[in-house]
C-alpha cells in the first residue's frame, strides 16, 4: 500500500471503495495531470509511474458521487505539511549500528520524552528527532535503557503533543523526516538505548482530517467521516473520530502501521495510547458497551508481534486495572504489560500530603504489593507521565511545596519516590526532566530546563545510583529484577514501609528496601531481615553527595540477630533520614 519504490518506477495503490475513479498527480510531471489509477477489485486502485521517484510530491484525485476531492496518502511516510502533499520516501537508510540486542524486560528503565519539548531551543521551533540525538549520551549515562517517544505521526498546527494524529504512518514533519527517525533510532542503540513508540489507534485527530482520511472516497452515513471511520454511535472519542475497527481494510491499515514502527524504524517496542477506547466505546468496564472488533484488533496485532519479533514489547495504556489487558489471546488483549495509574495516584498522594499524619502506610504497601497480572513485569510504575504532570497537575516537587519547588521537602519527599519506583516491581519509568527535578508543567512548548542537569547534578547521580541497583548492574541486587516482593513491615505511626525483593532469595539477589515517609530520622530503626549474616547498605538517599541539604543521616552496614521480627527469624537496627530510602543486601 502507499508508494512503493521498484525497478521499474513508483507503484501507487490506495484503498477507495465507493470511487468513480482514481487518479495521482505529483511534481514528477509537474502536476500537469492526474494519472488514472486501474481498479485491481476490493475497492483497491493501482498505477506505476516510471517517473515517480524519492522525494516526489504527490495527491490522489478521488472522482467521487459528490465531485473531486484531493486527497493525501494514507500509508504516506512523509508528508509536507497536515493538508499538504504526499512525499515518496527513499528506503535506502544505512543501518550503520553493529547487531543490536534489546535489553530484557526485567532490565528495561523506560524515559519517556516529547521530540517537540525535550532539546527544544528557548524561543525556538519544535525541538527535532536530531535534536534528541544530542542527548543520549546523558540518558545512556543517567543508565536507562528505553526511550519512550511520545507520538511522532504528523499532527494538525506547530505544536502538539502528538495525540491528534492526521494519519497513522507520516512522521511529523516538524520533527523531521522518516530518516531523521531512523538515526535516532540507529544512535540510540549505539548507546545501548531502545526506542518505543507511542501510536495512537483509539482515535485521530479532528482537524485536518479532510485533507487525508476524511470521507476519503466521498462516502458517509450520519454525517459520519466515511470509510476509515464508525459512521454510527461508536464514532465519536474525547479526542477524535474513532476508526472503524470493523472494516478488514481499516483493521490492516493500523495493523500495518504498528508493525511498520517496529520492523521498518526497527523501534523495540510500542505503548498503546488509550487501549480501553478501543476495545470499549466509552472507555470503561461497561461490557454492554465493549467493542468486539476492538478487541480483535488488539489481539490480532499484538499476536502477529508475537510471532514475528517476540522480544519486543507492547504496552497498553488502558488504566482501567483490567487483567484482561495483558492476559493472553484469545482470552485476553496479549499485550505485554501496562501502565499501572493506580500506583501513580498512590504514590503521589504519599508524597505530596501536607502532613505526615495523612499518608496511609497501608495504600503505600498495597500499591508495592499490587499485580495486574501473574508477572511483576505486567506493570509500567511511575510517579510522573505526560498525563499526570500537566492540564493543571503539577511536577511532583511542585506538588509538594507549590511556589517553592526546590526546597529541602521537595528534594527529600520526590527522590524517595523515585527509590519507591525504581524498587517496587514492575517495569520502571520517569517522564523527562524529573531526574534533575523539572518544575514545570508539561506543555507541547515550553522547553525542559537542562539547566537543571548542572544544577542538580547530585540528584542526577542519585537517579543513576537507584537505576544502577535496579538493573543489578553490580551483581548484588538481583532481587530488584525479580518477581517477588513481600511488604513484611508497615508502619503507619511512624510511616515507614519495609519491604523484601527477590528471584530466588540468599546473598546477591535479596533486597530489603526501607522507606522512611515521616520527617523524622532513626539511627537505629528495627525491622525483620530474611537472613542471619551482615547486610550491606547499597544506598542510602540522604547522603549529601547528593544535595548539601541532605543531613547524610548515618546508614551503616548491619550485623543481623536473632532476635526476630516482623514473622521473621532474624532482625537489625537500621539508620535512616528523614523522608529517606534505604536499600541493603547480602555479600556472596
Amino acid at each position: 500500500m502507499g508508494a512503493i519504490l521498484g525497478p521499474h518506477g513508483t507503484v501507487f495503490r490506495v484503498w477507495a471503495p465507493h470511487a468513480k475513479c482514481v487518479g495521482v498527480a505529483g511534481s514528477f510531471d509537474g502536476w500537469a495531470s492526474a494519472h488514472p489509477m486501474t481498479m485491481d477489485g476490493g475497492g483497491y486502485w493501482s498505477t506505476c509511474l516510471a517517473a515517480a521517484g524519492p522525494g516526489d510530491q504527490y495527491k490522489y484525485l478521488v472522482t467521487a458521487q459528490g465531485g473531486e476531492l484531493w486527497k493525501v496518502d494514507p500509508y504516506a511516510r512523509r508528508l509536507t505539511s497536515s493538508t499538504g502533499n504526499s512525499v515518496i520516501d527513499a528506503a535506502d537508510f544505512d543501518w550503520g549500528a553493529p547487531p543490536w540486542h534489546c535489553p530484557g524486560w526485567d532490565e528495561l528503565v523506560i524515559y519517556e520524552l516529547h521530540v517537540g519539548t525535550f532539546n527544544r531551543a528557548s524561543g525556538g521551533g519544535p525541538g527535532r528527532l536530531s535534536h534528541v540525538v544530542e542527548r543520549l549520551g546523558e540518558l545512556a549515562e543517567l543508565g536507562v535503557t528505553a526511550i519512550e517517544l511520545m507520538p511522532v505521526t504528523e499532527y494538525a498546527g506547530e505544536a502538539s503533543w502528538g495525540y491528534n494524529p492526521v494519519t497513522a504512518f507520516a512522521v511529523a514533519g516538524n520533527y523531521g523526516c522518516p530518516s531523521d527517525l531512523k538515526a535516532l533510532v540507529d544512535q540510540a542503540h549505539e548507546h545501548g538505548l531502545a526506542v518505543l513508540a507511542d501510536v495512537v489507534y483509539n482515535h485521530l485527530g479532528w482537524a485536518d482530517l479532510d485533507a487525508g482520511l476524511r470521507r476519503f472516497d466521498g462516502w458517509y452515513e450520519n454525517d459520519g467521516d466515511g470509510i476509515y471511520f464508525y459512521n454510527d454511535w461508536r464514532r465519536r472519542t474525547p479526542w477524535g473520530p474513532r476508526p472503524d475497527y470493523g472494516r478488514p481494510e481499516v483493521r490492516q491499515y493500523l495493523r500495518d502501521s504498528a508493525l511498520s514502527w517496529l520492523e521498518e524504524y526497527r523501534m523495540d517496542g510500542l505503548r498503546w495510547d488509550a487501549t480501553a477506547f478501543i476495545r470499549n466505546v466509552d472507555g470503561e468496564d461497561d461490557r454492554g458497551k465493549d467493542l468486539p472488533d476492538g478487541w480483535a484488533l488488539l489481539r490480532w496485532v499484538n499476536d502477529e508481534i508475537n510471532v514475528r519479533q517476540p522480544w519486543k514489547i507492547s504496552i497498553a495504556e488502558d488504566l482501567r486495572d483490567d487483567p484482561a489487558v495483558t492476559a493472553g489471546t484469545p482470552v485476553g488483549a496479549g499485550f505485554d504489560s501496562q501502565w499501572d495509574g493506580g500506583f501513580c495516584r498512590v504514590l503521589r498522594e504519599a508524597l505530596t500530603v501536607e502532613k505526615d499524619e495523612q499518608r496511609s502506610m497501608g495504600q503505600v504497601r498495597d500499591a508495592i504489593e499490587h499485580r495486574l497480572g501473574g508477572s511483576a513485569l505486567t506493570r509500567v510504575v511511575y510517579t510522573e507521565s505526560h498525563d499526570d504532570v500537566a492540564n493543571g497537575n503539577a511536577r511532583v516537587p511542585e506538588a509538594i511545596c507549590p511556589g517553592n519547588p526546590e526546597c529541602w521537602y521537595s528534594k527529600k519527599r520526590s527522590t524517595l519516590g523515585a527509590a519507591a519506583v525504581m524498587t517496587t516491581p514492575g517495569i520502571p519509568m520517569i517522564f523527562q526532566g524529573q531526574e534533575f527535578l523539572e518544575t514545570k508543567p508539561f506543555d507541547d512548548r515550553t522547553p525542559l530546563d537542562w539547566a537543571g542537569y548542572d544544577r542538580h547534578r547530585g540528584v542526577v547521580q542519585l537517579y543513576h545510583d537507584l537505576i544502577a541497583l535496579r538493573r543489578n548492574r553490580d551483581y548484588t541486587t538481583a532481587g530488584l529484577r525479580g518477581e517477588m516482593v513481600d511488604v513484611y513491615h508497615c508502619n503507619d505511626t511512624d510511616k515507614v514501609i519495609g519491604f523484601h525483593r527477590y528471584a530466588h532469595g540468599g546473598p546477591r539477589d535479596s533486597t530489603v528496601v526501607v522507606l522512611n515517609f515521616g520527617n523524622r530520622a532513626y539511627d537505629n530503626y528495627r525491622l525483620g531481615l530474611p537472613r542471619a549474616g551482615v547486610w550491606r547498605v547499597r544506598f542510602n538517599s540522604d547522603w549529601a553527595g547528593y544535595d548539601p541539604e541532605f543531613a547524610g543521616s548515618p546508614s551503616f552496614d548491619v550485623d543481623a540477630d536473632d532476635d526476630g521480627q516482623d514473622g521473621m527469624s532474624w532482625a537489625g537496627g537500621i539508620g535512616v533520614g528523614p523522608y529517606s530510602a534505604v536499600i541493603l543486601s547480602q555479600d556472596g
